[in-house]
Protein backbone atom coordinates (compact mmCIF):
# COMPACT_ATOMS: atom_id res chain seq x y z
CA UNK A 1 0.00 0.00 0.00
CA UNK A 2 0.84 3.42 -0.93
CA UNK A 3 0.24 6.41 1.21
CA UNK A 4 0.70 10.11 0.43
CA UNK A 5 1.03 11.22 4.06
CA UNK A 6 0.89 15.60 4.86
CA UNK A 7 0.01 17.33 8.33
CA UNK A 8 -0.30 21.15 9.14
CA UNK A 9 -1.53 22.67 6.16
CA UNK A 10 -3.29 25.38 8.26
CA UNK A 11 -5.48 26.72 6.35
CA UNK A 12 -7.70 29.43 7.18
CA UNK A 13 -11.00 30.91 5.97
CA UNK A 14 -9.50 33.86 3.87
CA UNK A 15 -6.75 31.53 1.89
CA UNK A 16 -3.99 34.35 1.55
CA UNK A 17 -1.06 34.95 3.70
CA UNK A 18 -1.26 35.52 7.57
CA UNK A 19 0.47 38.45 9.33
CA UNK A 20 4.18 35.99 8.63
CA UNK A 21 3.43 35.47 5.11
CA UNK A 22 2.73 32.09 5.46
CA UNK A 23 -0.57 31.09 3.07
CA UNK A 24 -1.63 27.47 3.85
CA UNK A 25 -3.86 27.26 1.05
CA UNK A 26 -1.36 28.17 -1.41
CA UNK A 27 1.61 25.77 -0.35
CA UNK A 28 -0.93 22.82 -0.46
CA UNK A 29 -2.34 23.79 -3.86
CA UNK A 30 1.81 24.43 -5.02
CA UNK A 31 2.44 20.86 -3.57
CA UNK A 32 -0.65 18.61 -4.80
CA UNK A 33 0.76 20.34 -8.48
CA UNK A 34 4.15 19.75 -8.23
CA UNK A 35 2.92 16.00 -6.81
CA UNK A 36 0.68 15.92 -10.28
CA UNK A 37 3.23 12.58 -11.50
CA UNK A 38 2.35 10.66 -8.28
CA UNK A 39 0.02 8.55 -9.57
CA UNK A 40 0.09 5.05 -7.66
CA UNK A 41 -1.72 6.07 -4.45
CA UNK A 42 -4.15 4.06 -2.04
CA UNK A 43 -4.46 6.57 0.79
CA UNK A 44 -3.75 10.22 1.21
CA UNK A 45 -3.43 11.11 4.98
CA UNK A 46 -3.93 14.67 6.71
CA UNK A 47 -2.28 14.16 10.28
CA UNK A 48 -3.98 17.30 12.16
CA UNK A 49 -3.80 20.87 11.88
CA UNK A 50 -6.20 20.84 8.88
CA UNK A 51 -7.12 24.60 9.74
CA UNK A 52 -5.46 27.17 11.32
CA UNK A 53 -8.63 28.95 12.63
CA UNK A 54 -11.27 26.06 12.97
CA UNK A 55 -13.08 27.58 10.47
CA UNK A 56 -15.85 26.04 8.19
CA UNK A 57 -14.44 27.21 5.13
CA UNK A 58 -10.68 26.23 5.68
CA UNK A 59 -12.34 22.71 6.35
CA UNK A 60 -14.43 23.06 2.64
CA UNK A 61 -11.28 24.01 0.70
CA UNK A 62 -9.42 21.13 2.35
CA UNK A 63 -11.83 18.61 1.74
CA UNK A 64 -11.87 20.13 -2.19
CA UNK A 65 -8.75 20.42 -2.83
CA UNK A 66 -7.45 17.17 -1.79
CA UNK A 67 -10.26 14.60 -2.45
CA UNK A 68 -9.74 16.05 -6.40
CA UNK A 69 -6.13 15.23 -6.05
CA UNK A 70 -7.03 11.88 -4.47
CA UNK A 71 -10.23 11.25 -6.43
CA UNK A 72 -8.48 11.27 -9.58
CA UNK A 73 -6.08 8.79 -8.58
CA UNK A 74 -8.17 6.45 -6.73
CA UNK A 75 -7.13 7.24 -3.43
CA UNK A 76 -9.34 7.73 -0.30
CA UNK A 77 -8.42 10.79 2.13
CA UNK A 78 -8.03 10.66 5.83
CA UNK A 79 -8.09 13.16 8.04
CA UNK A 80 -7.48 13.38 12.32
CA UNK A 81 -7.53 16.47 14.82
CA UNK A 82 -4.71 18.78 15.69
CA UNK A 83 -4.32 21.69 18.19
CA UNK A 84 -5.30 23.86 15.65
CA UNK A 85 -8.70 22.41 14.97
CA UNK A 86 -11.75 22.90 16.07
CA UNK A 87 -13.66 19.47 16.79
CA UNK A 88 -17.17 20.89 15.79
CA UNK A 89 -16.35 22.38 12.36
CA UNK A 90 -14.34 19.43 11.57
CA UNK A 91 -17.00 17.04 12.34
CA UNK A 92 -19.62 18.85 10.69
CA UNK A 93 -17.43 18.91 7.35
CA UNK A 94 -15.26 16.07 7.90
CA UNK A 95 -17.31 13.50 10.15
CA UNK A 96 -15.13 11.06 11.65
CA UNK A 97 -12.11 12.11 8.77
CA UNK A 98 -12.90 8.76 6.90
CA UNK A 99 -15.31 8.82 4.56
CA UNK A 100 -17.32 5.67 5.46
CA UNK A 101 -15.67 4.17 8.57
CA UNK A 102 -15.79 0.35 9.55
CA UNK A 103 -16.18 1.59 13.06
CA UNK A 104 -16.17 5.03 14.99
CA UNK A 105 -15.42 5.98 18.30
CA UNK A 106 -16.62 9.37 19.82
CA UNK A 107 -15.47 10.26 23.60
CA UNK A 108 -17.43 12.34 26.30
CA UNK A 109 -15.17 15.73 25.47
CA UNK A 110 -15.75 15.24 21.82
CA UNK A 111 -12.70 13.41 20.71
CA UNK A 112 -13.53 11.23 17.85
CA UNK A 113 -11.20 8.30 16.27
CA UNK A 114 -12.36 6.12 13.14
CA UNK A 115 -11.21 2.98 11.85
CA UNK A 116 -10.93 1.85 7.65
CA UNK A 117 -9.51 -1.38 6.17
CA UNK A 118 -7.67 -0.27 2.84
CA UNK A 119 -6.07 -2.58 1.06
CA UNK A 120 -5.90 -5.80 3.60
CA UNK A 121 -4.24 -2.54 5.64
CA UNK A 122 -6.25 -1.60 9.02
CA UNK A 123 -6.20 2.43 9.40
CA UNK A 124 -6.73 4.00 12.47
CA UNK A 125 -6.95 7.59 12.90
CA UNK A 126 -7.26 8.67 17.13
CA UNK A 127 -7.46 12.43 18.39
CA UNK A 128 -5.17 13.83 20.56
CA UNK A 129 -6.47 17.47 20.34
CA UNK A 130 -6.51 19.03 24.18
CA UNK A 131 -8.49 21.94 23.43
CA UNK A 132 -6.78 25.17 24.20
CA UNK A 133 -3.69 23.63 24.49
CA UNK A 134 -0.34 22.59 22.13
CA UNK A 135 0.53 19.49 23.79
CA UNK A 136 -1.41 16.09 22.98
CA UNK A 137 -3.01 13.55 24.84
CA UNK A 138 -4.78 10.28 24.36
CA UNK A 139 -8.16 9.50 26.65
CA UNK A 140 -8.41 6.30 28.63
CA UNK A 141 -11.55 5.94 26.51
CA UNK A 142 -10.16 6.14 23.13
CA UNK A 143 -7.55 3.75 24.33
CA UNK A 144 -9.68 1.36 25.47
CA UNK A 145 -11.73 1.33 22.35
CA UNK A 146 -7.99 1.17 20.47
CA UNK A 147 -6.94 -1.95 22.59
CA UNK A 148 -10.71 -3.76 21.91
CA UNK A 149 -10.01 -3.01 18.18
CA UNK A 150 -6.01 -4.24 18.30
CA UNK A 151 -7.24 -7.84 19.78
CA UNK A 152 -8.15 -8.90 16.49
CA UNK A 153 -5.01 -9.00 13.99
CA UNK A 154 -5.35 -7.19 10.41
CA UNK A 155 -5.14 -9.07 7.35
CA UNK A 156 -1.76 -7.25 6.16
CA UNK A 157 -1.08 -5.08 10.02
CA UNK A 158 -2.29 -1.57 11.48
CA UNK A 159 -1.35 1.77 10.60
CA UNK A 160 -2.27 4.25 13.41
CA UNK A 161 -2.50 8.10 12.80
CA UNK A 162 -2.44 11.05 14.82
CA UNK A 163 -1.12 14.74 15.59
CA UNK A 164 1.18 15.06 18.30
CA UNK A 165 4.00 12.80 18.19
CA UNK A 166 4.75 10.23 20.77
CA UNK A 167 8.63 11.18 20.19
CA UNK A 168 11.01 13.84 20.12
CA UNK A 169 14.14 15.35 19.15
CA UNK A 170 16.42 17.20 22.80
CA UNK A 171 14.14 19.97 21.88
CA UNK A 172 12.41 21.57 25.24
CA UNK A 173 9.19 22.95 23.07
CA UNK A 174 9.25 19.36 21.42
CA UNK A 175 9.06 17.63 24.30
CA UNK A 176 6.51 20.06 26.15
CA UNK A 177 3.86 19.99 23.59
CA UNK A 178 3.80 16.28 22.00
CA UNK A 179 2.12 13.60 23.36
CA UNK A 180 1.77 13.59 26.77
CA UNK A 181 1.11 9.74 27.73
CA UNK A 182 3.16 7.96 25.32
CA UNK A 183 4.02 4.90 27.83
CA UNK A 184 -0.04 4.45 27.99
CA UNK A 185 -0.20 4.43 23.99
CA UNK A 186 2.83 1.44 24.54
CA UNK A 187 1.10 -0.36 26.62
CA UNK A 188 -1.44 0.12 24.53
CA UNK A 189 0.15 -1.39 21.13
CA UNK A 190 2.40 -3.67 22.87
CA UNK A 191 2.02 -7.51 20.91
CA UNK A 192 -0.27 -5.68 18.26
CA UNK A 193 -0.19 -5.74 14.33
CA UNK A 194 0.57 -1.68 14.26
CA UNK A 195 3.76 -1.14 12.51
CA UNK A 196 3.77 2.47 11.75
CA UNK A 197 2.65 5.75 12.90
CA UNK A 198 2.25 8.46 11.34
CA UNK A 199 2.25 12.30 13.07
CA UNK A 200 2.66 15.90 12.40
CA UNK A 201 2.69 18.65 14.19
CA UNK A 202 6.37 19.74 15.16
CA UNK A 203 6.61 20.69 11.02
CA UNK A 204 9.99 18.50 10.63
CA UNK A 205 11.00 15.00 9.53
CA UNK A 206 11.17 12.88 12.25
CA UNK A 207 12.09 8.81 11.95
CA UNK A 208 12.13 7.32 15.28
CA UNK A 209 9.83 3.87 17.31
CA UNK A 210 7.37 3.29 19.53
CA UNK A 211 7.75 -0.42 20.99
CA UNK A 212 7.51 -2.72 17.89
CA UNK A 213 6.49 0.41 15.71
CA UNK A 214 8.33 2.73 13.44
CA UNK A 215 7.26 6.43 14.26
CA UNK A 216 7.33 8.90 11.20
CA UNK A 217 7.12 12.58 11.79
CA UNK A 218 6.32 14.24 8.37
CA UNK A 219 7.43 18.38 7.57
CA UNK A 220 4.41 20.90 7.35
CA UNK A 221 3.24 21.84 4.50
CA UNK A 222 2.58 25.43 5.48
CA UNK A 223 5.97 25.52 7.01
CA UNK A 224 9.07 23.45 8.19
CA UNK A 225 10.75 24.45 11.65
CA UNK A 226 14.93 24.74 10.86
CA UNK A 227 16.68 23.59 13.45
CA UNK A 228 19.86 25.11 12.74
CA UNK A 229 18.80 28.10 14.61
CA UNK A 230 20.30 28.83 17.89
CA UNK A 231 18.78 26.66 20.82
CA UNK A 232 16.18 27.54 22.77
CA UNK A 233 14.67 29.79 19.42
CA UNK A 234 12.29 28.35 16.64
CA UNK A 235 12.52 29.60 12.80
CA UNK A 236 9.85 28.17 10.59
CA UNK A 237 10.62 28.18 7.09
CA UNK A 238 8.71 28.57 3.66
CA UNK A 239 9.01 25.08 1.57
CA UNK A 240 5.66 22.96 2.03
CA UNK A 241 6.55 19.37 2.09
CA UNK A 242 5.11 15.75 2.34
CA UNK A 243 6.02 12.23 2.77
CA UNK A 244 5.31 9.10 0.74
CA UNK A 245 4.84 5.77 2.49
CA UNK A 246 5.14 2.46 1.00
CA UNK A 247 4.01 -0.57 3.07
CA UNK A 248 4.34 -4.56 2.41
CA UNK A 249 7.67 -3.31 0.51
CA UNK A 250 11.15 -5.24 1.51
CA UNK A 251 12.90 -4.19 4.45
CA UNK A 252 9.54 -1.57 4.87
CA UNK A 253 8.32 0.37 5.49
CA UNK A 254 10.12 2.66 2.92
CA UNK A 255 9.58 5.92 3.79
CA UNK A 256 10.76 9.06 1.74
CA UNK A 257 10.29 12.86 2.18
CA UNK A 258 8.89 15.15 -0.90
CA UNK A 259 9.82 18.81 -1.25
CA UNK A 260 7.76 21.20 -3.38
CA UNK A 261 9.97 23.83 -5.63
CA UNK A 262 8.70 26.66 -3.47
CA UNK A 263 10.62 29.85 -4.95
CA UNK A 264 10.41 31.12 -1.33
CA UNK A 265 12.40 27.77 -0.17
CA UNK A 266 14.24 28.57 3.05
CA UNK A 267 13.14 31.98 3.47
CA UNK A 268 12.30 33.02 7.26
CA UNK A 269 8.40 32.47 7.80
CA UNK A 270 8.98 33.58 11.34
CA UNK A 271 11.65 33.80 14.02
CA UNK A 272 10.77 33.24 18.09
CA UNK A 273 13.99 33.77 20.41
CA UNK A 274 14.12 31.71 23.82
CA UNK A 275 11.44 34.33 26.22
CA UNK A 276 9.12 33.83 23.31
CA UNK A 277 9.69 29.91 23.32
CA UNK A 278 9.27 29.71 27.05
CA UNK A 279 6.12 31.75 27.29
CA UNK A 280 5.01 29.52 24.50
CA UNK A 281 5.26 26.28 26.57
CA UNK A 282 4.24 27.68 29.37
CA UNK A 283 1.26 29.08 27.69
CA UNK A 284 0.45 25.90 25.74
CA UNK A 285 2.52 23.33 27.38
CA UNK A 286 0.76 20.99 30.86
CA UNK A 287 0.25 22.19 33.72
CA UNK A 288 3.32 22.38 35.99
CA UNK A 289 3.11 21.33 39.51
CA UNK A 290 2.56 23.95 42.09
Amino acid sequence: MRILHLSDTHLDEAGGPDEDGADGTAALRLLLDELRYLDDLDALVVTGDVADDGSHEAYMRAGKLLSDYAGQRGAKVFYTTGNHDDRTAFREVLGSGHRDPDAAYEGPAGERAAVSLVGGWRLITLDTLVPGKGYGHLGSGQLDWLRELLATKAPLGTVLAFHHPPVSLDVDVQQALGLQNSAELAETIRGSDVQLMLCGHFHLQILGGLEHATVSVTPGVVSRIDLTARPGTERAVHGPSASLVHLGAPYGPLIHTLHARDPRMGETVYEADEAEMREVIHRLGPAQPA
